[in-house]
């Protein structure tokens, strides 16, 4: 069964998403046939690429209130964060485009690191001092770090068109879908988890889709049978026979 998450990197409650997803996931008794999917979103795809604010006076001015209503929005994140074991800095991070790193996740995606990287990423931004935001080299240490080859995560970052269109082709499935925000998990596109719920939830979303899986329908004519290949080989009308064999 596969679970597509759509999260973005600038988005504190993806972050805490993750954790309480992987906490449920952690006990589920199928786990080991569970792919998770990472989807791309941004939160704020205008933001000019290049700029970097700090957080707290862009979500004073964003949400119209106060610089100290938005220390306390943030100190309430940090304590979510803190109860799924996070470390979170509520003053003094800052902000930009993430359409890069949504590029370089495509990269880990083809090979097999995508889960490392959006995990660093997320400590990068959340919990760590140096920014996220207009550092080519931070972000290829952070793709390093994750497995990726830095040449490589250094090539797509220099190609602005390299992994667009599956950055835009993941937004557009979302708007299809009915997200209007994020955290955004789809179980088996037949089930939609909005927000970063208690594990609770998730354990019993994850219950219910793998339940409710439908088994496969095979349509053929009554008593028909065809050729097939297997394990055992392949097929052939008349093997038995001299000279038949498969």
């Amino acid at each position: 069964m596969r679970v597509e998450i759509w999260t973005d990197i600038a988005c504190p409650w993806c972050y805490v998403g993750k954790a309480r997803f992987e906490r449920a996931l952690d006990a589920f008794p199928h786990r080991e046939q569970i792919e998770v999917v990472h989807r791309s979103f941004e939160l704020d795809p205008n933001f000019p690429k290049g700029e970097v604010v700090e957080v707290l006076p862009m979500l004073a001015k964003k949400y119209g209130m106060s610089v100290e209503q938005a220390k306390s929005a943030e100190g309430n994140l940090k304590e979510n964060a803190a109860g799924e074991g996070l470390e979170y800095r509520a003053e003094g991070r800052d902000h930009g485009n993430t359409f890069d790193m949504h590029r370089l996740l495509h990269l880990a995606k083809e090979r097999g690191r995508q889960d490392e990287l959006i995990s660093l990423l997320y400590r990068a931004n959340f919990a760590e001092e140096r920014s996220v935001f207009g550092d080519t080299e931070r972000l290829v240490e952070i793709a390093t770090a994750a497995g990726l080859d830095a040449e490589e995560a250094r090539s797509v970052l220099a190609d602005p068109e390299r992994y667009a269109r599956d950055v835009r082709e993941d937004e557009r499935e979302a708007a299809e879908l009915g997200a209007r925000g994020v955290p955004f998990f789809v179980l088996d596109r037949k089930y939609g988890v909005s927000g970063a719920q208690p594990a609770e939830v998730f354990a019993q979303a994850l219950e219910q889709a793998w339940g409710s899986r439908t088994p496969l329908t095979v349509v053929a004519p009554a008593g028909s049978e065809a050729e097939v290949c297997g394990p055992d080989g392949c097929a052939v009308p008349g093997a038995g026979e001299p000279g038949r064999e498969a």
